[in-house]
């Protein structure tokens, strides 16, 4: 038995018998900075109440030198993953003495060393249940406690908990938090950059602080990053009614990050993406934005009050996404963040909805791999979509005073599902047992279409729908001139609708549900998409082509003549960048014949890049389009050279070194970048986004000898980080070259079980889903299915899902096969 997959029988009848938990934990990371050193010693000393005699502490590190039971010595019986207590009585003191490992998968205490300063800077990152990587501890959400961290790290660093530190030389010690679950406490260390501000709101001050690496120092807009926390930190105390309760809040931009951002009370984590070390559309920032108020959300939906078990992921993840989008529409310049919502956040939950292994927004997690994998489209965007239905059921007001109630009444403890739709109910006056039925415990995505008489809609669910109908106007653009909202139920509605050039069912998109254009539309679009004056609506209906497309209902090469005719025009950039994504897809999975349509493309994005506003976002977007376009084909690459040597300037572009190596990766994809050039680049920008980006380029050489380095580094060895990972996959895959790549298909399904059990799960989940091989088959990855029952099942499900992708694309190629010339 795997001890370390913690299952959710034997973690419920732990927290039956252990309560009242308070820790103090004490680090020496003072040899951080020598990378012979691997690992650092860890002290728990935890006090809790027990009505059993025997239970055990979880801790995954290479040694657990002494523990200690009411001052007692007690045999180390520890099996790399558990720590056997017994001989407990009612009030206990346990002392756990261990060595802990430094990480490079991100999970865990995470280190990295900085090759432009060669400085270090760790981090923790927990979510599901990595704090057992660091410290003894019961790891389970149910078992809320006090933590009091004591670390000993160089002076001169900068050392960060939850809490507000007090140092005394080498070693900081920080007050105890309140309660809270192990999987958001947090500690970072390192010469990070520190900006300071506050925000006030009656007699709460709170202090705020941003951080990143030194070296980042000069890209740091901390000022955007302070007015969003601000923004966010007004609305939440006005809406949920209960005041920020953690002290201070920090946040950190960090190295090698595996997520996006990270809850942790008084200590926010973020991606160092969020950093712009290259230039940034207003989408981008949008992104942050979101992501920044997203994290704030958890303070009170996660941190606060808390799920018991994984089951109920959604109970946070789908109320932050919900209010990230909703506080950034509300609170800040971002007024139009529902248009990215609908179509960046859905478009990923109506991917994830349609795999076999969906499953529903309440979810049944047995364990904790599968846990792991269910922070998916599913637990976030699908979640969050049906909160937006759910306020637009019983009302924004009922809405929000649930949440009130619900705060007031389960601060600092746990709850399930059934404890909110209590108090949803009670405020809206509405049971909500059917819509929970409907929505929060079933799976898969209704298809909603008008057939000119009635809405015809699959898999029937209750939706709270609106209806559009758009005219064109005296200036010749579709503008709404009716809308209708109403409650369906079946799977045929009938309804009388006036003519008109556009019908858009789930019109503001108050539903989650696909939607078909009826032939009329579908030609008032094809022939009038930019003259759609709203952007909601754009979206809605850049959504309902793609998803046509990807359910074999849409020609992609349709949809790709859609993109080439109107995506120049589109001036909201978070849609002009999803279409863009998406035509690159289609070119790439779902046409047989590929090499002109995506020479012909290439051709648009070069257009557009030549003709776009100086300095724009839509230049930006560009550049990245053809830069994205070209790995699949050469034909720009003369003037992709010229750009990159200057002789060939545009105008309001000044390459910076991401947009340089973008480009320089798409040249070697088609053999146009020597070893020699590559190298001379890598001196010019020797960042650690620089030496991956290098990774990348010299995996992607089209050359049998570089596709063998790569695959070595990824399979014959275990000292990649993360990101260095994702660099390697990206490069053996670029160009898509079946050629270089078909001699590896045999040997992914030799050796994924082995690198399942052997690499972290992080690790292994990049290499399982970023090598799977792109055959005309499905047949493979069936055979190795059937032939491997036994494997672990969140392995199968990534298979599974990856061999969906697969069949899927090639169901597109055979509905549509190639265009017979006359």
């Amino acid at each position: 038995m795997n001890t370390a997959n913690l299952t959710r029988t034997e973690t419920r009848r732990r927290s039956r018998h252990i309560t009242n938990v308070a820790y103090r934990v004490e680090l020496d990371l003072r040899g951080a900075a020598d990378p012979e050193t691997d690992t650092f010693a860890t002290r728990t000393t935890v006090t809790f109440d027990a009505t059993t005699a025997s239970t055990w502490l979880d801790f995954i590190g290479p040694e657990v030198s002494a523990v200690t039971v009411n001052e007692a010595s007690a045999p180390v019986d520890h099996d790399g993953s558990r720590i056997q207590l017994v001989g407990l009585s009612a009030h206990n003191t346990v002392v756990v003495d261990a060595l802990a490992r430094y990480s490079r998968s991100g999970e865990g205490l995470h280190r990295f060393f900085d090759p432009v300063d060669e400085n270090v800077y760790l981090y923790t990152q927990y979510e599901p249940a990595d704090a057992r990587r660091v410290f003894a501890g019961f790891e389970q959400p149910d078992i809320k406690a006090t933590f009091r961290f004591e670390v000993s790290a160089p002076a001169e660093w900068e050392v960060l908990s939850n809490r507000t530190g007090t140092r005394s030389g080498e070693t900081v010690t920080f007050a105890p938090t309140l309660p809270i679950s192990t999987y958001i406490t947090a500690i970072a260390a390192g010469p990070y950059h520190r900006t300071e501000s506050s925000w006030t709101r009656g007699d709460l001050t709170v202090p705020l602080a941003a951080l990143c690496r030194a070296s980042l120092a000069e890209h740091f807009d901390a000022d955007d990053i302070f007015d969003i926390t601000r923004q966010g930190l007004d609305f939440y105390h006005d809406t949920f009614g209960f005041p920020y309760p953690f002290g201070k809040y920090d946040q950190i931009f960090v190295p090698e990050y595996n997520l996006g951002a990270m809850e942790n009370p008084g200590l926010v984590t973020f991606t160092e993406s969020y950093v712009f070390r290259s230039a940034a559309t207003q989408a981008q920032y949008e992104q942050r934005a979101n992501t920044i108020l997203h994290e704030m959300a958890h303070m009170w939906f996660g941190d606060l009050v808390t799920m018991e078990w994984w089951d109920d992921l959604w109970l946070k993840e789908s109320f932050a996404d919900f209010m990230g989008a909703y506080t950034c529409a509300h609170a800040t310049r971002f007024t139009d963040a529902w248009v990215s919502f609908a179509n960046r956040r859905k478009a990923w939950a109506y991917l994830q909805d349609q795999l076999p292994t969906t499953h529903p927004i309440v979810a049944d997690i047995p364990d904790l791999e599968a846990a792991k994998l269910n922070f998916d489209g599913i637990t976030y965007a699908k979640g969050a979509s049906v909160l937006k239905q759910l306020a637009a059921y019983v009302g924004e007001d009922a809405f929000f005073e649930a949440s009130r109630r619900y705060f007031d009444e389960f601060a600092f403890s746990n709850t399930t599902l059934a404890d909110f739709l209590t108090h949803a109910s009670a405020a809206s006056g509405r049971n909500l047992d059917d819509w929970a039925a409907a929505w929060l415990q079933t799976s898969g995505v209704s298809t909603l279409s008008y057939t000119g008489s009635s809405i015809e809609q699959s898999d029937p669910r209750p939706h709270r729908l609106a209806i559009g109908l758009y005219d064109f106007d005296s200036e010749g653009d579709l503008v709404r001139t009716e809308r209708r909202e109403i409650d369906i139920t079946a799977a045929s509605t009938p309804i009388e609708l006036p003519s008109a050039a556009l019908v858009l069912l789930n019109d503001d998109d108050l539903t989650y549900a696909k939607i078909r254009l009826d032939d009329r539309s579908l030609r008032t679009i094809r022939s009038s998409l930019d003259r759609v004056t709203d952007p909601l609506a754009r979206g809605l209906i850049w959504s309902a082509l793609w998803n046509a497309t990807r359910d074999a209902e849409l020609d992609p090469r349709t949809y790709i003549e859609i993109a080439s005719t109107f995506v120049a025009a589109e001036n909201k950039v978070a849609l002009l960048g999803a279409a863009v994504t998406n035509t690159r897809y289609a070119l790439d999975h779902y046409l047989d014949e590929p090499d002109q349509p995506a020479q012909d493309w290439l051709a648009t994005c070069w257009t557009h890049l030549e003709t776009a506003d100086p300095g724009s976002d839509e230049q930006i977007t560009w550049l990245r389009a053809v830069a994205a376009a070209a790995h699949v084909s050469d034909a720009r690459s003369g003037q992709i050279d010229r750009v990159l040597d200057g002789t060939l300037p545009l105008e309001g572009l000044d390459l910076d070194p991401e947009q340089r190596w973008m480009l320089l990766k798409s040249l070697s994809a088609n053999g146009r970048a020597t070893t020699s050039r590559l190298d001379g680049e890598l001196e010019t920008d020797g960042t650690a986004s620089g030496r991956n980006s290098y990774r990348a380029a010299i995996a992607a050489q089209p050359t049998p000898e570089a596709k063998a380095r790569a695959w070595s580094d990824l399979i014959d060895s275990d000292g990649l980080s993360n990101d260095a990972v994702d660099a390697t996959v990206e490069g053996f895959r670029a160009g898509g070259r079946r050629d270089l790549l078909a001699p590896y298909d045999r040997r992914y399904y030799e050796v994924i079980a082995r690198l399942w059990s052997s690499r972290s799960i992080e690790i292994a989940r990049r290499l399982v889903i970023g090598l799977f091989p792109q055959q005309d088959s499905t047949s493979a990855a069936d055979a190795w299915l059937e032939e491997h029952e036994w494997a672990p099942a969140a392995l199968r499900r990534l298979v599974i899902e990856q061999r969906d992708h697969l069949a899927r694309s090639l169901r597109v190629r055979r509905a549509f096969p190639p265009r017979t010339s006359l």
